[in-house]
């Protein structure tokens, strides 16, 4: 776990910082990694800030924070971003016992103007729907990028067998990538139908206590992950992990020389007179231990776009289209996805909280902004003149 208390004590100080370990420890001790490791990145960044600009960063002035923000602005910081930032300030003036500069009204209304010109919008990931943008979730056939096709052209092989599974799961479940990376045998278990399984989730995003929630996991995906596990051999630990691929090239048969024909320019190796056969090509596969890093989540949902783009399997794709999907799509696809096919079908707002354990309607609603315009009054009344 990245030490908090380390990099406050590199940080550019101004004056003695006194580091309270204690309190630090505490902090640490009721907070996940990934959100220590994001504060330990916010402040280095915002002290290498200092020292390029001859700043102190601790303790830091409203000034000071004012103009890092509006420097982060100009290099291109989303508003979101920037709260983060201006938080994570925050957050270390606290734990250090000093005065939050974060509460002068200069930075309050200097982030305001920032989202006054820039807006509060934040880049939403392309969803990937199970079967792409329809109206009629049950009723219509496939089109454009969906998870069926995905599904359908993955390969036999242990890598197409591990990102079947993947996908399955991560649509099924809605989870988020660091969530569905943390998936361990132990935690499928038995469901009331005899065909699917439900997925007991320890702890989540927004379940920081470890309440702990569960999931259901479709026939489909259980019969996915019992074939990838089968194959690579999984019976305990990490559900979803590395595969290694080692590929060798075919060999043609060689045929032995006499030894007469051995000359002296050559290196002399009695082995040049022995046939050797031809040799197949094969492929190896190396299955690791641990499970898969939360950042290739994302990388492995564009690689299986674009070899089921090459397989044929997304037709109705163009070159242009595939280069312009493939910007958009990130690990939160499958949960952006989900969350459109359930508005999609007619689930009510408090069903899709519950299934994706949502602790608030703003994001599900701003998931599913596009889909309400379409849906709407306005957009059916549309539909008839148009």
């Amino acid at each position: 776990m990245p030490d908090i208390a380390w990099t406050v004590t590199q940080m550019r100080a101004g004056e003695r910082v006194v580091v309270n370990e204690e309190l630090i420890a505490a902090y640490q001790a009721a907070s996940s990694p990934h959100s220590i490791r994001a504060l330990k990145s916010d402040l280095e960044a915002f002290d290498l800030w200092c020292r390029r600009t001859g700043r102190i960063a601790l303790p830091a002035t409203p000034e000071i924070v004012a103009d890092y923000l509006d420097a982060r602005a100009g290099q291109g910081a989303k508003p979101a971003s920037l709260g983060r930032y201006k938080a994570s300030i925050a957050k270390i003036h606290q734990l250090l016992e000093l005065k939050d500069p974060i509460q002068a009204e200069l930075v309050k209304l200097r982030l305001r103007a920032i989202r006054r010109d820039k807006g509060t919008a934040q880049a939403q990931a392309r969803p990937l729907r199970f079967k792409g943008p329809v109206r009629d979730v049950e009723r219509d056939a496939p089109r454009g990028l969906n998870v069926r096709a995905l599904l359908e052209a993955c390969a036999a092989d242990l890598p197409g067998l591990r990102d079947r599974a993947l996908l399955s799961v991560a649509y099924d479940s809605g989870l988020r990538a660091s969530e569905l990376v943390a998936i361990e045998v132990g935690h499928i278990v038995d469901a009331l139908d005899p065909e699917a399984r439900l997925l007991v989730i320890p702890r989540s995003k927004g379940d920081q206590d470890g309440e702990g929630a569960t999931a259901f996991l479709s026939p489909r995906s259980v019969r996915a992950i019992a074939a990838w596990c089968a194959a690579a051999g999984i019976e305990t630990g990490p559900v979803f992990r590395r595969v290694q691929v080692r590929r060798y090239k075919a060999r043609a048969a060689v045929k032995g020389r006499r030894i007469a024909t051995v000359t002296g320019r050559e290196t002399w190796d009695l082995r040049k007179t022995l046939s050797r056969p031809a040799v197949p090509a094969r492929v190896e596969y190396d299955v690791g231990q641990g499970g898969l890093h939360p950042g290739s989540i994302g990388q492995i949902w564009r690689a299986m776009i674009r070899r089921a783009y090459e397989r044929g399997a997304l037709a109705d794709l163009t070159a242009d289209d595939l280069a312009r999907l493939l910007k958009g799509v990130s690990a939160h696809s499958t949960r952006v996805g989900l969350n459109q096919d359930l508005f999609a079908s007619g689930e009510d707002l408090a069903g899709i909280m519950d299934a994706l354990r949502w602790k608030s309607p703003r994001m599900p609603l701003a998931y599913n902004r596009n889909l309400a315009a379409e849906a709407g009054a306005v957009g059916r009344l549309a539909r008839k003149l148009g």
